[in-house]
């Protein structure tokens, strides 16, 4: 079946998550991605323990359905393929830091020389430009300096368990952008360059908080809001068991309809939606409530009741989830040198161009042979270059 970015070539330079998520996404819905990786290190999330057979498991779910290429882009010969590869490509992805690929000859205005529809994607900490464009950074420093720390959690600033930054301020913006670069390709017949900032992107994501901010004047803290911890109807609470379910009752229909099932009809009045002094109250109420039970008793109880709650399911929990396998989240594949190991499924899902798993993450360099071969090269040539280093 067609998928919907086939025919996309992308050359992926990025490493870590941030731009393999990118590049994985596209990947995911049938684009050709190229990771170009350097001769014997490659990313350097190859090494990251815990391993799949001799790869990362991180590099697992990261790198399925690319072709792996090594390349000295430092060497002139390296330089030379990728500028071949460049001329025939759609996307060019990079996460170095901002005059990296200048200095290699390989930024955005020298290659947009071979291939003016090239759509040119970087992604950085803190942009190509600006004070702290060359400064160094990982994702809780993007999270710090852009407001979203300061309030995430209940009593103090706290570290999210996933890397909002990272994928949110940085891959899924890239992805977005590339996608929307290319559109107007076809409107305009160039390509262009595209400033991911991880900063940036992070400040997107306070648009809620943001907007009450403007209009309130109150600045955020954590456990202020009714979306973080500040009311008793959108809050988590530990069972009898010591798990945690999660209630999200916002709206007064499903208010009312748990406070029902919980016998409680006094929980149901106009001010469970209001902040001030009685939600600590009320909260206190509604966590002695769900000590009485086990997650699982919790569960089985609130069955048909709509009123947004949910148990807290642990990661192995959510793999053997009826939810997560009946929506293909979850896919069991065999490897033939790591064996069995449950891939993560691929979440959009399209009516008519649907993406697939097609191909598992590839060893180091293990396509650069082909794709060489098919820019014309000998296999005399190729091992010349490996002798060279240059892949």
């Amino acid at each position: 079946m067609e998928t919907a970015l086939s025919g996309l070539k992308v050359l992926d330079l990025t490493r870590l998550l941030p731009g393999p998520f990118c590049s994985m996404l596209m990947a995911d819905l049938g684009a050709d991605v190229i990771k170009v990786e350097e001769p014997k290190i490659g990313d350097y999330i190859r090494a990251w323990p815990p391993k799949i057979g001799g790869n990362s498991g991180y590099h697992a779910v990261l790198n399925r359905n690319k072709r792996s290429l090594t390349l000295n882009l430092k060497d002139p010969e390296g330089k030379a393929i990728f500028e071949k590869l460049a001329a025939g490509a759609d996307v060019v992805l990079e996460g170095f830091r901002p005059g990296v690929m200048g200095k290699l000859g390989l930024d955005f205005r020298s290659l947009e020389r071979i291939n003016p529809r090239l759509v040119y994607c970087s992604i950085s900490g803190y942009g190509a430009d600006g004070i702290l464009a060359n400064k160094a950074g990982h994702d809780i420093n993007y999270l710090a300096l852009s407001g979203v720390l300061s309030h995430s959690g209940k009593d103090r600033p706290t570290v999210s368990g996933v890397q909002i930054a990272d994928i949110g301020g940085g891959a899924l913006m890239a992805a977005f952008s590339i996608m929307a670069a290319l559109f107007a390709r076809e409107r305009l017949g160039r390509g262009q360059f595209i400033d991911i900032s991880m900063t940036d992107g992070s400040l997107a994501w306070n648009c809620m908080r943001w907007g009450k901010f403007i209009a309130g004047g109150q600045v955020p803290t954590p456990g202020d809001d009714m979306l973080n911890h500040g009311v008793a109807c959108y809050n988590i609470y530990r069972t009898a068991d010591g798990r945690y379910m999660s209630l999200g009752a916002l709206e007064p229909q499903f208010w009312k309809a748990f406070c029902r099932a919980a016998g409680r009809p006094e929980w149901d009045t106009p001010l469970y939606f209001e902040p001030g002094a009685h939600q600590k109250e009320l909260i206190d109420s509604v966590s002695e409530f769900f000590r009485q039970k086990t997650m699982a008793e919790w569960v089985e109880f609130l069955k048909d009741t709509d009123c947004c709650c949910e148990p807290i399911l642990n990661l192995d929990e959510v793999m053997e989830s009826r939810l997560m396998k009946e929506r293909a989240m979850v896919v069991d594949l065999v490897h033939a040198s790591w064996g069995a190991y449950k891939q993560l499924g691929i979440a959009p899902k399209f009516s008519l161009t649907p993406g697939a798993l097609k191909s598992h993450a590839p060893g180091l360099g293990e396509h650069t042979r082909p794709i060489l071969e098919q820019l014309g090269y000998s296999p005399a040539g190729i091992e010349e270059l490996k002798r060279a280093g240059t892949v």
